[in-house]
C-alpha cells in the first residue's frame, strides 16, 4: 500500500510527533509498504526555520530513503495570533506539497493542528484515496480545559471543524483506549471506523547501557550527585512546575533534577528556577533521541509530567516509554491512562498530578532503595518489550486497516 503523511511536524525536529511518526514509517517500510511525507521547513520548537533550510519555499529530500516534501510556513511559538498564523499558514502551503507528492491508498493527517484536516481531505477527495485522521490530541477539548480558549465563537468553529473532520474521515487513529471509547460514545462516530495506534518505542535505541562518566562531567553534573532527567516538550499542559516544587524540598539531597527540551514554557520555567534560587534544576537545550538514551544511563529515575486538568484521563505521556525501554524508573506525575500502564507495568511510583510533596517523597524512596529503583527500572523494560515494540503496535493498526 501507498502512504502518504501530512504533518506539520517532522525530523529532523525535537519532539514526541516527530519521534512517533518517523518509527512508524519504518515499519511500515519494513513490512514493504510505500511512504510518502508532505511536512513543513523544520522550525520547531525554537520558532525559527533551521539555517540549512532558510530561504527555501519548497524543499525536496530524501530521509532515510523516503520522499519528504517540505514547505515554507509562519514559524511561530506560544498561542495567540502568531500561533493561529503558524497553523493556518501550513494549511495553505502544504496544498503545494500534496500537488509534488504521488497518489496515495492511505492520506495520514497528523493533528493537531485541527486545520490540516481540511486540506488533507480536499486532496484524499480529489484522490480518491482513503483519509486517516490521526488525533494525537483532543484539540479543541484540551485547549478549552486548559484555559488557553475562551467560550466563543472562535472555538463553537472549531467544534464544529473536528465533528465534521470525524465524518469526512475514512478512519481516525487514537493513542489510547480511553480516547477510541470517548470518540465512539461521546462523539458517536462509528466504532469501526476509530482505530487504536498506541506510542510504541524503539528498544534498540533506548535501552540499559553502561554510564558515561566523562560525558556526565561535561554536562557539569558532579559525580556524587543522583540524576532525574526529564526530556521533551517544555508545555503549559504538562504543569513542569510541580518539578521546580519537588527540587525547593529536595536542596538538603544530592539530587539534581536535568531538564532537556525546548517548548513555550521553558523560559518561564528557568525565571521561576532563578527566583526561586533553585541549584538542583539544569536546564539544556533539546538532543536527539539517540542523546537522550545516552542521558538515561546516567539517572536514576525518568520522570514524565501531566498537569492537572478535566482531560487528563485520556493523556498517555510517550515520556515515560523512553524511560521504561531504558531500564529507569518512571516517576508519573499524572493520572488517567498514563497513571495506569505505569501501574499495570509495575515500572515506577505514580503521582497525583501537581503533588509535589508527593514527588519528593517519591525521590527519596527510589535513593534510599536502589533496589527496589532498580527492579521497577527491570519491570518496565520487560513489559515495553512485550506490548509496545513499534513492530507489534504498526503491524497490529495496519491489521486493523
Amino acid at each position: 500500500m501507498r502512504f502518504l503523511i501530512l504533518t506539520q511536524y517532522f525530523l529532523p525536529e525535537t519532539g514526541a510527533p516527530q519521534v512517533r511518526l518517523a518509527a512508524m514509517i519504518r515499519e511500515l517500510l519494513r513490512l514493504g509498504h510505500t511512504v510518502e511525507v508532505v511536512t513543513a521547513l523544520p522550525n520547531y520548537p525554537q520558532g525559527e526555520i533551521f539555517p540549512d533550510y532558510r530561504g527555501h519555499f519548497y524543499h525536496k529530500e530524501l530521509w532515510e530513503g523516503v520522499c519528504v516534501h517540505r514547505v515554507w510556513m509562519y514559524a511561530a511559538t506560544g498561542a495567540g495570533i502568531k500561533r493561529l498564523f503558524n497553523y493556518l499558514s501550513f494549511m495553505i502551503t502544504a496544498m503545494w506539497g500534496l500537488r509534488k507528492a504521488g497518489k496515495p491508498d492511505f492520506l495520514f493527517v497528523e493533528s493537531p493542528p485541527l486545520f490540516l484536516g481540511i486540506t488533507g481531505y480536499l486532496f484524499a477527495k480529489r484522490w480518491r484515496a482513503k483519509m486517516i485522521f490521526n488525533v494525537a490530541d483532543l484539540w479543541p477539548e484540551t485547549v478549552k480545559a486548559l484555559g488557553l480558549m475562551r467560550d466563543g465563537l472562535a472555538l463553537r468553529l472549531a467544534e464544529k471543524l473536528e465533528a465534521w473532520l470525524y465524518r469526512k474521515a475514512n478512519y481516525v487513529t487514537v493513542l489510547t483506549e480511553s480516547v477510541r471509547h470517548k470518540l465512539i460514545n461521546d462523539k458517536q462516530i462509528p466504532a469501526h471506523k476509530v482505530l487504536l495506534l498506541p506510542n510504541g518505542v524503539d528498544t534498540k535505541m533506548f535501552k540499559p547501557q553502561p554510564a558515561d562518566m566523562g560525558w556526565r562531567a561535561s554536562l557539569g553534573i558532579p559525580a556524587d550527585k543522583y540524576l532525574i532527567l526529564y526530556a521533551g516538550t517544555h508545555g503549559y499542559a504538562h504543569g513542569m512546575e510541580v518539578i521546580l516544587e519537588a527540587a525547593s524540598l529536595l536542596t538538603d539531597t544530592n539530587v539534581v533534577f536535568l531538564l532537556v527540551g525546548g517548548g513555550s514554557e521553558k523560559k518561564r520555567l528557568q525565571q521561576l528556577c532563578e527566583q526561586s534560587g533553585l541549584s538542583n534544576v539544569l536546564f539544556r537545550a533539546p538532543q536527539p533521541p539517540e542523546c537522550i538514551a545516552q542521558l538515561y544511563s546516567l539517572t536514576i529515575a525518568g520522570i514524565a509530567t501531566v498537569r492537572d486538568f478535566s482531560l487528563l484521563k485520556y493523556i498517555c505521556s510517550a515520556k515515560a516509554l523512553p524511560i521504561m525501554a531504558c531500564g529507569k524508573p518512571v516517576l508519573y506525575s499524572g493520572a488517567g491512562d498514563g497513571a495506569q500502564l505505569i501501574t499495570n507495568a509495575k515500572a515506577g511510583i505514580v503521582i497525583a498530578p501537581g503533588d509535589s510533596k508527593g514527588l519528593a517523597e517519591a525521590v527519596r524512596n527510589l535513593v534510599n532503595d536502589p533496589d527496589n529503583a532498580a527492579k521497577l527500572g527491570s519491570n518496565g523494560r520487560a513489559y515495553v518489550k512485550k506490548h509496545l515494540l513499534w513492530s507489534i503496535v504498526v503491524a497490529n493498526w495496519v491489521r486493523q486497516l
